[in-house]
C-alpha cells in the first residue's frame, strides 16, 4: 500500500496520542489529521475526566473544527485516541460517524493507564459496520517515548512495513 493511502488520524488530549501517531507517521509516510474539538477540554486532568464521564453518560457527540476533504483516497486509516471511561473520546464517535468507511481498513491505537484497548475496537466495528478493523494497539501513556519497537512489531505484524 502506498503511503497517500494511509491516513493517522488521531484525538490527543495530553499529548500521548500524538506522539504514537507521530511515531506511526515517520514509519508508514501516512498523512496526519488530527481531530480536534469545537470546545477544548480543561489541562486539568480531573476536570476533563468528569466532561469525558458525562459526554459518555449523555452519549454525545462533541462538534469537530477539523475536517477531511475527503476520506475517499485513503485506503487504510490508523485511529488513534486515549481510552476515556472504557472507550473512545466521544469526539471520535463523531469523527467516525462524519464519513463513510465502507471498504476502508482502520486499524486502531490507544493511549491508556492500565485499561488497554476497552470496548473501542468493538465501538469502531458498530460505528462503521463496513470497514474492516484490524487489532488495535495499547500503549501505556506513560511509556509512549520507549514504545517504538512496540509499534513496529505491531506494524510488521500487520504488514504496513517490512522491516524493524
Amino acid at each position: 500500500m502506498t503511503s497517500s493511502k494511509i491516513l493517522i488520524a488521531y484525538f490527543s488530549h495530553s499529548g500521548n496520542t500524538e506522539i504514537i501517531a507521530r511515531k506511526i507517521q515517520r514509519l508508514t509516510d501516512g498523512i496526519l489529521f488530527e481531530i480536534k474539538t469545537a470546545k477544548s477540554y480543561p489541562e486539568n486532568y480531573y476536570r476533563t475526566v468528569e466532561i469525558a464521564k458525562e459526554e459518555k453518560r449523555q452519549n454525545a457527540r462533541p462538534e469537530l473544527i477539523s475536517n477531511l476533504d475527503d476520506i475517499n483516497p485513503y485506503e487504510a486509516i490508523f485511529l488513534g485516541y486515549p481510552n476515556w471511561w472504557g472507550t473512545m473520546p466521544m469526539a471520535v464517535f463523531t469523527f467516525l460517524e462524519s464519513y463513510d468507511f465502507s471498504g476502508k481498513t482502520i486499524i486502531p491505537f490507544c493511549t491508556h493507564e492500565g485499561s488497554g484497548m476497552g470496548s473501542s475496537e468493538r465501538d469502531i466495528k458498530k460505528l462503521c459496520p463496513n470497514a474492516k478493523v484490524l487489532p488495535g494497539l495499547p500503549i501505556r501513556g506513560s511509556s509512549v517515548t520507549r514504545a517504538d519497537s512496540d509499534i513496529a512489531n505491531w506494524l510488521k505484524r500487520l504488514n504496513f512495513i517490512s522491516f524493524i
